[in-house]
């Protein structure tokens, strides 16, 4: 495996709101970018030109991440040569519906995507970093993995799914010097919460306001800059106080 010249970040899951805001400011901090995303070209397109905006490079990687097949065909070469410094996934879909009337298509259309889609992503990158002894994993999971949400039993199934895969994964690779973390959004503005009154939602939260896609972006950014890491296998909530 060869030694990286440049700083690399991939972000899986990247087009939009989060994973934009998450991708533009590793960029800022110095990363090239792999910047994967299902289908939106046009919206990964503008991603691409604000990171080479800033100054770095960003190579767009098209795929469906439930599918064990794409994500070899897309990730496999790619990654027999080159180790990221930085792995982020931040994949991820909601069909909300109460359990007694949630489809099977619901339930594991967002397994599979949330949760299915780390393990065929993470297990490549994994032994890549393995090798490299070095890097740093964040998985954005969610306040609903946390405390769960009406509505959403599979959201919140894979989103805790996800909580107990990155605390698993800490205790492998801790001491190849790769580091694993979890964010834990609460109620952000991104599309995926446009539709949710927010007159609902305030008074559950102690701060007052909607978090960010940047508010997640800047934790994320530390966790995978700082050069004094002993964060490790831990959850970090970015919620305003929502989850406590």
């Amino acid at each position: 495996m060869t030694t990286n010249k440049k700083r690399i970040a991939l972000v899986v899951g990247g087009s939009r709101g989060i994973g934009r805001a998450i991708a533009l400011r590793l960029a800022g901090s110095g990363f090239d970018l792999w910047l994967t995303y299902k289908g939106n070209h046009e919206a990964a397109q503008k991603v691409r030109a604000e990171v080479e905006a800033i100054g770095r490079s960003c190579d767009l990687i098209p795929f469906d991440v439930s599918s064990y097949e794409e994500t070899e065909a897309a990730l496999g070469t790619r990654l027999e040569t080159l180790s990221p410094d930085v792995f982020v996934y931040n994949s991820g879909i909601s069909r909300d519906n109460l359990l007694m009337w949630m489809t099977k298509d619901e339930w594991k259309s967002v397994l599979s995507t949330n949760l299915d889609g780390f393990f065929n992503v993470g297990r490549a990158v994994v032994f890549a970093m393995l090798k490299a002894k070095r890097g740093r994993i964040v998985i954005v999971s969610s306040a609903s993995g946390q405390i769960g949400q009406a509505g959403q039993v599979n959201y919140s199934a894979s989103k805790a799914g996800l909580i107990g895969a990155a605390k698993a994964l800490a205790r492998e690779v801790g001491k190849r010097n790769i580091a694993v973390n979890v964010v834990a959004p609460g109620f952000i503005a991104t599309e995926m919460t446009e539709k949710i009154p927010k007159e609902q939602v305030l008074p559950l939260i102690p701060m007052n306001r909607v978090g960010s896609a940047d508010d997640v972006a800047s934790v994320v950014n530390f966790l995978c800059t700082e050069e004094h890491m002993y964060i490790h296998g831990q959850v970090i909530g970015i919620n305003g106080g929502l989850a406590m």
